[in-house]
């Protein structure tokens, strides 16, 4: 048993490093450096009488203080041997390592969970804390979140329970789970090394009952999927005790029911807040006149501004106005925007107040202004559709044009007409129904095309109930 899980370790890049690979083949011979190596291992395992588990785990980066406490439980279970060990670290490598450059991503939303968390924390994610906290301190940071080099082995000293649970009947079933409710492949991997704890929970007696409880705020699988991917600390106890208290709130607010559950859909981080902060934020929105319905339309459109702190409130709209409003003013006026469509375009986009005019709106400003827009152009844009403000060069800007322009064979101008063409999905909306038109030959405004809910849409130019998607 020990032999053939030493084997097994060849396929592991760390052993490399401690000496000769061992090389087999049906019609090779081990070689003397190999059988060394062998001889080495087993001789470690029937001294330790762990059949070769700590070693392994040494392996992996883990101190022997924790390597040996780890050995001593593992090795007691029955059906933990090597290669069945090996196996589970194996697949939770593949799990939650890829060759992907999102690094940075996860270390930011980590950051984003840890600054926005204002509750009392239940166990698991006390725990998920400890850990990034362990990631934190090494040079890099959280960056390194999604290294393997860095995180594996934290991973395992930080959740030991991981390499205890079934692969075939717990851990799998979960990765696959997620895929069902619309967390895309590659990012189930931010959802596992976000918060760990989940891969240790029941399906059924966990997770689907908790996912059950934001149905509330209409959150259906894709809903899910997406709030799970941003803030995967919604299947917590202490969110899950909080939402309710939070929704509470909203309602004493007399904040319409489908505002804040808009709210909490697109920034789920919003449920890590204490009521007593939010409070805090709700009065600075009263003090410059956002209240009631207002506040709902606020709340719905921009509820990352309840993430903000109450001091950062004044510095934005009391303490450095001339610094902040009254450049933003001014730049609104630069593009054509009249004072009297000011208030508007700021209530419809209240995060204008939080965007850096140098870094963020003036580069928007000019590349529309290099694809041919005029300044006039620009500014009725913002008046019929203030969001545009917000929305990034080359995420939003840049494929939807470039759609619009060289597939689509319109002209740069039709957005002047119909600047909502940049809120719709570029996959999920535009290029669906693009094809479906163009196939019947229809001849089509953007408004036409896009301005109709999926129903009407089908109704009008299907004549069906679903959507037909071209092969790509």
């Amino acid at each position: 048993m020990l032999i053939d899980g030493v084997d097994d370790l060849d396929d592991w890049n760390s052993w490399a490093a401690t000496g000769a690979a061992v090389a087999r083949s049906s019609s090779q011979e081990i070689t003397g450096d190999a059988l060394e190596f062998k001889k080495k291992v087993y001789q470690m395992a029937e001294q330790k009488g762990d059949n070769g588990i700590l070693p392994f785990l040494e392996s992996l980066g883990l101190s022997l203080s924790s390597a040996t406490h780890l050995a001593r439980y593992l090795s007691s279970s029955g059906s933990n041997s090597l290669p069945l060990l090996i196996q589970k670290v194996l697949y939770l490598k593949e799990i939650l390592f890829s060759d992907s450059d999102d690094h940075e991503l996860i270390g930011k939303n980590a950051r984003r969970m840890m600054a926005h968390l204002s509750v009392s924390a239940d166990d698991d994610v006390q725990q998920t804390l400890a850990f990034f906290e362990k990631i934190q301190a090494r040079r890099g940071g959280l960056n390194l979140l999604g290294s393997e080099h860095t995180s594996l082995r934290h991973v395992i000293e930080s959740f030991p329970r991981l390499l205890f649970l079934p692969l075939q009947s717990r851990v799998k079933p979960i990765v696959k789970f997620l895929e069902n409710i619309g967390v895309p492949k590659g990012c189930v991997r931010n959802i596992l090394l976000l918060y760990p704890p989940v891969l240790s929970y029941d399906i059924e007696k966990d997770i689907k009952p908790r996912l059950r409880s934001y149905e509330k705020i209409g959150a259906k699988d894709n809903d899910l999927g997406k709030m799970l991917v941003k803030y995967p600390w919604i299947l917590s106890a202490s969110i899950l005790e909080n939402f309710e208290k939070v929704i509470d709130f909203f309602d004493e607010e007399k904040v319409p029911k489908i505002s804040s559950s808009r709210a909490i859909k697109n920034w789920p981080h919003i449920l890590g807040c204490s009521v007593n902060k939010l409070k805090l934020i709700v009065e600075q929105f009263s003090e410059i006149g956002i209240t009631n319905k207002k506040l709902g339309h606020v709340i719905a459109t921009s509820p990352q501004l309840l993430l903000r702190k109450p001091q950062e409130f004044v510095q934005f709209f009391a303490a450095s106005i001339d610094k902040t409003l009254e450049k933003k003013l001014e730049f609104l006026s630069n593009v054509g925007i009249p004072k009297t469509h000011l208030p508007r375009v700021i209530r419809k986009y209240p995060e204008l107040f939080v965007c850096d005019v140098d870094r963020a709106l003036l580069p928007r400003m000019r590349y529309l202004m290099r694809i041919g827009l005029s300044k006039k152009d620009i500014g009725s844009m913002v008046c019929r559709f203030s969001p545009i403000l917000g929305y990034s060069i080359e995420e939003v800007f840049r494929p939807k044009l470039e759609f619009l322009v060289y597939t689509m064979k319109r002209p740069v101008r039709d957005v002047v007409d119909y600047p909502r063409y940049f809120s719709y999905s570029l996959e999920k909306k535009i290029k669906p129904r693009y094809w479906v038109l163009k196939g019947r030959n229809v001849e089509f405004t953007l408004k036409e095309m896009l301005g109709k809910n999926d129903e009407e849409f089908a109704a009008e130019y299907l004549g069906v109930e679903e959507m037909l998607v071209p092969p790509s």
